[in-house]
């Protein structure tokens, strides 16, 4: 922390509210000899939001488009081209479960979502709830549409790349670095939609890290599509896809020897004519480590081209003329940093069908640890958990949020909240709490109205307890 405040120091990115007005410069020197080389420090200032949103996957679509439904001034930051994280960016294939069996879980802008995605699948049978394929090209459009008819901004590849505090537990500013050089982004409240719980982490929040709190991360995977299939064989044999009976040419190919870097984990999705995508390939990766991500984006492209190879040996009536369309511009990350809030949900709760007071949504989707050797732990029909509003509350941070993937949960049950519908929830839950803490709660998210809280959620639909 005190390196990069003597980084931010260095271009006058400090004390902004008392010197700077809306949209000021941050005075610096404006340049410094190096070499010869002029490097220019002015640094803008826009302090034109209530509400900054920082990661666009789909906790921070949500979050961004509750907070500007609800009147707030609300910019979201995203450092790809592009809305959804996984599910767009990722080419994740499928939406993990929304039913519980009985009844539509995961509510409000989760299904208003859900439901216009399904559109970009028509082969999809009409009440299908799990499972569901997606169309990335067309989720995108979705998640575009419905952020800009909220009236929140969106601003593209820009990546924050330092927080400054005015206090011990408030968050003034964030640094964004993008075409424009550094810009200074100032907010009432910040969401923390990152995933890997960037924001808080930097902001001196308190994480925990790996699913035994050992540090050990569960398995990452890159995803990618394979194109011209033939579609007949394809149905008439017994599925590739190695979640199932040891039927998928994959075991074989695995234990083959052959084929080093085919392991037997393939989630296989048919998305459109002739088109496979797959969730294949287990890689350990430290995902706050930008070469350890480097080295895993390339590992992941070889996998994609050898799983290719060993469908082709092993399965040719279907994969013989099959070719590698894509592989994922973004890792598909299942483990990071988790940011310990006032309640830290449990494995114990999931078992517990644990409900909440406070609780903001609804969870029923299994212990999903990719890398434990430990069962998989299932709910039975109508069975769910609550997620409380204190696992999106910080501790030691006053105006600041967690949705997604890095909301305080012990490793055990981060298996089961990490999934996308559940990102959506909480991300909703989180942009009207924003709103919340502005009104009423001198931004301090910890004394949101909670009870107001879920009255708003519920009358936007939201399945609560």
């Amino acid at each position: 922390m005190a390196s990069r405040r003597k980084f931010l120091k260095q271009l006058g990115a400090v004390a902004l509210s008392s010197v700077l007005p809306v949209s000021g410069v941050l005075a610096a020197p404006k340049s410094t000899k190096n070499k010869g080389v002029a490097l220019h420090h002015d640094i803008a200032l826009d302090s034109t939001w209530d509400v900054i949103v920082v990661g666009g996957g789909p906790a921070g679509c949500t979050a961004a488009i509750a907070a500007a439904r609800e009147g707030a001034r609300t910019l979201l930051i995203e450092a790809t081209g592009q809305l959804g994280g996984l599910g767009t960016a990722g080419m994740v294939p499928t939406w993990s479960p929304f039913s519980d069996g009985e009844r539509m879980i995961y509510r409000g802008l989760a299904e208003k979502i859900f439901e216009e995605a399904r559109k970009g699948v028509p082969h999809v049978r009409k009440n299908m709830l799990n499972w569901v394929p997606i169309n990335a090209e067309y989720l995108m459009t979705v998640y575009d549409r419905m952020a800009t008819e909220s009236g929140a901004r969106v601003l593209f590849f820009s990546r924050i790349c330092a927080v400054e505090k005015s206090a011990a537990d408030t968050v003034d500013t964030v640094l964004v670095a993008n075409k424009n050089g550094l810009t200074a982004f100032r907010a009432k409240v910040f969401v923390d939609a990152t995933g890997d719980g960037d924001l808080a982490a930097w902001a001196g929040a308190t994480f925990k890290r790996g699913y035994d709190n050992d540090g050990t991360n569960q398995l990452s995977s890159l995803c990618f599509s394979i194109d011209n299939i033939d579609m007949y064989d394809f149905n008439a044999k017994p599925s590739v896809a190695t979640n199932g009976p040891r039927v998928s040419p994959l075991f074989q190919a695995a234990e083959s020897g052959k084929y080093p870097l085919v392991d037997a984990y393939a989630n296989v999705v048919l998305v459109g004519p002739r088109l496979l995508q797959f969730n294949a390939g287990h890689m350990d990766v430290d995902t706050t480590d930008p070469w350890a991500v480097t080295d895993a984006m390339m590992l992941g492209r070889r996998k994609a081209a050898a799983y290719l190879d060993a469908l082709r040996d092993l399965r040719p009536t279907t994969f013989a003329t099959g070719h590698l369309v894509k592989t994922a511009p973004m890792l598909g990350v299942r483990d990071s940093r988790r940011i310990t809030g006032d309640y830290v949900l449990t494995g114990d709760d999931w078992r517990a069908r644990r409900t909440f007071d406070d609780e903001i949504g609804r969870n029923c989707y299994y212990i999903d640890i990719h890398g434990s050797t430990k069962p998989a732990q299932r709910y039975g029909r109508g069975e769910s958990h609550g997620i409380p509003y204190r696992c999106l509350t910080p501790r030691g941070l006053r105006n600041v949020l967690t949705a997604g993937r890095c909301i305080s949960a012990d490793g055990e049950v981060y298996g089961s909240t990490r999934i996308m519908p559940c990102c959506l929830v909480t991300g909703e839950a989180a942009g009207m709490a924003a709103k919340l803490a502005i009104d009423g709660a001198r931004c301090d998210v910890h004394k949101v109205d909670v009870a107001r809280l879920r009255r708003r959620l519920k009358e936007e639909g939201q399945y609560l307890r």
